[in-house]
């Protein structure tokens, strides 16, 4: 029961997480009041707010991203404990779960990545085009497969792509118009390279994470998972790739959001407090830093400890016999 509500609960915390940040990106149902402070959003339709464009592309996104974290740990527990030939029978089970869980997770992350860059395209152009590359505005346009954007120039100094998938991808067919960053002020342009860099890296590793799900699967159906070695220990660092995956994505996010703290509405620049000095601001990340650290030293510690020490008893005991286990004790 206890496991169930941790769960829930993570998963209720996230929907208002990626509620208020995709209100960022797409704010709706809100209109700007003029008060004696200076202009201030005031929401006007609490539903609309919360169900605004990116919201649930970002939520489900999210979500399969964290699905996907959780079950590359099980599985990479699992092979850790094969390689060393202990608690074979529990890493098993826990590996043939992991695997299934990790595949679909893959690929539903790669269908809600597609719907919410398709949004991206819709609400947010300067966005996508940064998240590409793009400069000019036209049809049949390439998709980016990898490179590096030279920002002076507003060209890539080198390209891998393919002709026409972007339009395909956006629109459905290879003569749909994708806007470029022609069409957007210098000075409302997101850092494209940066922007670009993360978000094929968070693609990348993507489509690595749901190949090794694939892989790991196949062979785990033909009954020789655990007969390769060099496979267990690939998904043992596998675990790293959901976390790198999930932070680039975070990255290009919030960095092809930029320059707006609420996307055409307020910028970064100005969202900085007048009586908020550069001393409180460096102070304020110096202790999150530190605390978020220790946080994760702690967390580290634990998690390795339980990991070394295994399963608890009562884990690798069926239910039935748990009971007649209890009851035989008493």
């Amino acid at each position: 029961f206890a496991t169930w509500m941790v769960c829930l609960g993570a998963h209720f915390s996230a929907v208002w997480i990626a509620v208020a940040n995709s209100w960022q990106q797409t704010p709706a149902g809100y209109r700007i009041a003029q008060t004696a402070n200076g202009p201030r959003a005031v929401i006007t339709d609490f539903w609309q707010m919360v169900f605004n464009p990116s919201s649930l592309d970002r939520l489900s996104h999210t979500l399969c991203g964290a699905w996907q974290a959780g079950a590359f740990l099980v599985i990479s527990v699992s092979a850790f404990y094969l390689l060393r030939r202990r608690h074979e029978t529990f890493a098993k089970a826990s590996m043939k779960v992991g695997l299934g869980v990790a595949l679909v997770a893959s690929v539903l992350q790669i269908v809600t990545g597609h719907s919410s860059a398709v949004g991206v395209a819709e609400n947010q152009p300067a966005k996508l085009a940064a998240f590409e590359g793009r400069y000019t505005t036209r049809d049949h346009a390439p998709l980016s497969l990898a490179g590096w954007i030279d920002e002076q120039q507003e060209d890539f100094a080198f390209n891998v792509e393919v002709p026409g998938m972007l339009s395909w991808l956006v629109h459905g067919n290879t003569a749909g118009v994708v806007r470029g960053l022609e069409e957007f002020k210098p000075e409302d342009r997101p850092p494209v390279n940066a922007s670009f860099q993360f978000f094929h890296l968070m693609v990348a590793v993507g489509f690595g994470l749901l190949g090794l799900a694939g892989l790991g699967s196949w062979f785990c159906w033909r009954g020789t998972l655990f007969q390769h070695r060099w496979l267990l220990w690939l998904l043992v660092f596998a675990v790293l790739g959901p976390q790198l995956a999930n932070q680039a994505g975070w990255f290009a996010a919030e960095v092809g959001r930029q320059p707006w703290i609420v996307y055409g509405e307020l910028r970064t620049s100005d969202g900085l407090s007048a009586v908020v000095t550069s001393k409180l601001v460096l102070t304020s990340l110096v202790l999150f830093t530190v605390v978020y650290v220790l946080l994760f030293a702690v967390f580290a510690y634990l998690l390795n400890d339980k990991i070394h020490h295994g399963p608890d008893e009562t884990d690798l005991i069926p239910s039935g016999a748990l009971a007649d286990h209890r009851r035989a004790d008493a």
